[in-house]
Order: C-alpha cells, then structure tokens, then sequence
C-alpha cells in the first residue's frame, strides 16, 4: 500500500454526502417497505390466508423489483460517471435506453401473469386456499408492475446527479396514500366494501400512480439539473454510443437481479411447501428483516454514486485545491488513485457499522412488532427464530452488499457481481436449501440458515476483490455528435 494513502478519507465533503445520500435514499426505501409493511400488517391482522395469499404474490413483485433495480443500476452506474465529468446530455439518452428495457419487461411479466396467474401462484405454495387469495390479489396489484418501474428507473436518473430528497417525498406520499386506502378497503371503513386482499392491492395501485404523477411533474417543471424530456431520453443517438455503453454495463446486471429475483421466490417455495406455519412465520420475519435492509441496499445505492462520481471525474477532489506553497503539483492520476482507496476503505468500515445496528436493531424489535400479528403458536414460534438467525446474517449482508453492489458495481466492474451470484446462490446455496429441505428432511430452521449463508459466505470474496483494486473501469464515451 502506498505510504501516502490515508487508511480514512479526511476531507468532511464526502462524509456529508454519503450520510446525506445514505439519509435521504433509506428514508425512501423504508417508506417504499413501508408500503409492502402495511400491507403485510393489515392483512395479517385480517386473516392468515390473506396474508400467506399476498406473501405469495409478493415473490412475483419481488422478481418486479430486483429487475427494476438492475436496469436502474445499471443506469446510476454509467450515470453517475457521466455526472463525474458534469455531462448530463448522455445520463438523460441513456434513461430513454433504461425506460424501454424496463417497459419491454413489464410486458412480458405482466401478460404472463394475467393469463397463468395461477399457475404461476402454483409454483411458491400448494395450499389451494392461499391461491385463491393470491389470485384474487393479483389480478389488481398486477398494473403495479409498468408504473413501479418507471418510476425506479426515472429516480435512478434523478441520484446519478445527486438528486434524491424528491425521492424521500414521493415514498412517503406512496406510504400515506396505501395506508388510508388499505383501512377502507380491506374492512370497509367509512361506509366503503370491506374488500379484504383486494382492498390492499387497490391502495397499492393508487399510491403507486399517484407518485409516479407527481415525479413526472418534478422532472418536466422543477429539476434545475438534468432539464429532461421525453424528446431528450429518445432523441438519435447517431452511433449509438451511449446507448451501446449502457447495454454493455446493463446485461450483466440485468441478469444478475433477474436470478437474484428468481431465486428468491425458490427460497420463499422452498419454505412454502414445508408447511402453511413456515410460510407465514418467513413472510412475517422477512418483512422486519427487508425493512431494516434498506439501511444495506441504500449504503450500496449512495457508495456507488460517490465511486462511480470519483472514476468518472477527470480529478479528485483533493487534487483541485491549488499545492502547498514550496511543493510540486502531485501526480494526479496517482492522485484519484489514492482517493478511491480511501473512500473504498471508509466505506467498508461504514458498512460494518450499519450491520451491527441491523442486529441490533432486529434482537430488539421482533418482539414487539410479531405481536401485531394473528399468527398461530407455531408459526408465531418459527417467526421468533427467523428473525434471531436473520440479525447475525444481516452484519455480513450489510458489509458484502454494498461492499459488492456499491463500491465494485460503482466502479464499474458489473460482470463480477453476475459472477459471483451464480456461483454462490446457484452452485451452492439453493442446490444445499433444496436437499436440506426434501431429501435430508432438515428442521425448517436449518432450511432457512442454508437459505440466506450467502451472506456470510459471500464476505470473502468481497473483501478480496475489493481491497485489490482491479475494479475500476470506466463506463462513459466521449461526446458524441448530434
């Protein structure tokens, strides 16, 4: 290590902005959980059918989300390299190419689970009551899909230049919207149809839209930044560079939030079939457990758009104060080079930090909040050592997704991630979750710590690949003509 690296970044600019960053991006996530909480709350509080129903469909919106967020990664990746070299004509070209991936998936899903849906609820339990409630919720929350990807995509262009506390704003006007609705509608308040299941899936609908509505109008009439429109997102891009650039980085990730969304609804089936209690009892500890992930998956979000800002920036930020009086002017690529260091050690001693609260904050809370819920003594029992397991994963969760997600990803090294996935979800931990579960007949408890061991697991490989640097590419393309 060269001698001259501090081990910590000492310049308190980049401390605000991670917090302000990480801040503002976990408030709109845990408001955006918050939405899924509700749900989950209410339902269970009405019954346990519906609550297992909507768990079900939640497998599917899950795959929504893990693919929405690849394509808006991808995005912020390039983006916030762009946003480095304070070019934003190709972060706004690039959103149209992240908006068509996103609308071209939404289709698909969405006729597929409009004409198979229960067939598709088949594949996460086999309880046929549950399928009904799941089908029967389905078929509302599926509209949810085009609008939720729009917007994730649209406020991933909104971060790539910092923009982010609009984001906070539209969360929770999603938040209050879905929980108004869902009081009404699921027991038939105020004179309303009690419509159960239904009833939460049309909350979630509206709230959806109506942020989306909103965020449409932030970026036609109040964004100062970016100035962008749909002819700019769509405009020719002669060569097809930027466009080119995006794709390059936007497959592996793509793909990688694909399987990573596939192999979640395995994990929730795996668990599904062992029993009624065991799916009840996951869907009821995960939920906390997602909640409190945001505080990972927002540290990933904000680590990837300062690496991504300081590979893309012609100099660091230290590097443009003039030199001390009597010294030379220091290299300055070694310069950047020694900046990223440091900002890639700080972020990894952050991101321990944040894991610890996440257990902490999880041995603390599964009391009180699984008293909210209706759940039979042995599903209440199997919640209770979820959640135990689930606060020791969650310290290597918080230090390897980000670590991975954030400083890697922002890098610009996106195939490392689709590597590393499919040899540690597909080659180890799902083909060990589903021998546990059928073929040596292991206790449900066991089942789980195989389901989630990738975390720990997946540390090392973090740790090495980033401490030695070799992840550093860059995303962007000299300006183009036109």
């Amino acid at each position: 290590m060269n001698r001259q690296t501090p081990f910590f970044v000492h310049d308190r600019r980049f401390y605000a902005r991670f917090f302000t960053l990480l801040g503002a991006l976990a408030v709109q996530n845990l408001l955006d959980y918050g939405v899924n909480l509700a749900d989950n709350i209410m339902l269970g509080s009405y019954s346990q059918t519906a609550l297992s129903g909507a768990a079900a469909v939640n497998q599917i919106q899950f795959f929504v989300q893990a693919v929405a967020i690849g394509i808006a990664e991808s995005l912020a990746t390039v983006g916030a390299q762009y946003w480095g070299q304070k070019r934003t004509k190709p972060v706004v070209i690039t959103t149209g190419a992240a908006l068509v991936t996103a609308w071209i998936f939404a289709a698909v899903l969405l006729t597929a689970v409009s004409l198979f849906p229960v067939r598709v609820l088949g594949l996460f339990t086999n309880d046929a009551a549950i399928i009904a409630a799941g089908t029967e919720y389905l078929s509302v929350i599926r509209f949810t899909y085009p609008i939720f990807m729009t917007t994730t995509v649209l406020l991933a262009m909104l971060r790539c230049v910092e923009t982010v506390k609009i984001a906070m704003l539209l969360s929770g006007l999603s938040l209050v919207i879905n929980v108004c609705m869902n009081y009404t509608l699921i027991f038939g308040h105020f004179g309303a149809p009690e419509l159960g299941i239904t009833g939460a899936a049309a909350g979630t609908v509206v709230s959806r839209a109506a942020a989306l509505c909103v965020l449409l109008f932030y970026i036609s009439r109040k964004d100062r930044k970016l100035h962008a429109n749909l002819r700019d997102m769509f405009r020719s891009d002669r060569n097809g560079a930027y466009r080119r650039a995006y794709a390059k980085a936007a497959v592996p990730l793509i793909v990688t939030q694909g399987l990573w969304g596939i192999s979640n609804p395995i994990q929730m089936a795996v668990v599904g079939h062992l029993s009624a209690d065991a799916i009840a009892a996951y869907s009821a500890s995960t939920t906390l457990y997602s909640t409190l992930k945001v505080l990972a998956t927002s540290a990933a979000a904000a680590a990837g758009v300062l690496i991504g800002t300081a590979v893309g920036s012609p100099l660091p930020v230290e590097s443009q104060a003039p030199a001390a009086p009597g010294k030379p002017v220091q290299d300055r690529g070694e310069a950047k080079m020694r900046l990223i260091r440091s900002c890639s050690r700080t972020l990894q001693v952050l991101f321990l930090g944040i894991g610890l609260s996440i257990f902490v904050l999880l041995q603390l809370l599964r009391g009180p909040v699984l008293s909210l819920y209706r759940l039979t003594p042995q599903a209440m029992g199997l919640s209770y050592s979820f959640m135990g397991i689930l606060s020791v994963i969650g310290i290597g969760m918080a230090y390897q997704m980000p670590t991975i997600g954030g400083i890697i990803r922002g890098g610009g090294d996106t195939k490392f991630v689709l590597v590393n996935d499919l040899v540690s979800i597909w080659g180890i931990v799902i083909p060990l979750s589903l021998l546990a579960a059928f073929v040596w007949k292991l206790p449900v408890t066991a089942v789980v710590i195989l389901l989630n061991s990738d975390q720990i697991f997946k540390c090392g490989a973090a740790f090495v690949k980033c401490n030695r640097y070799r992840w550093i590419r860059k995303l962007t393309v000299d300006e183009q003509p036109g």
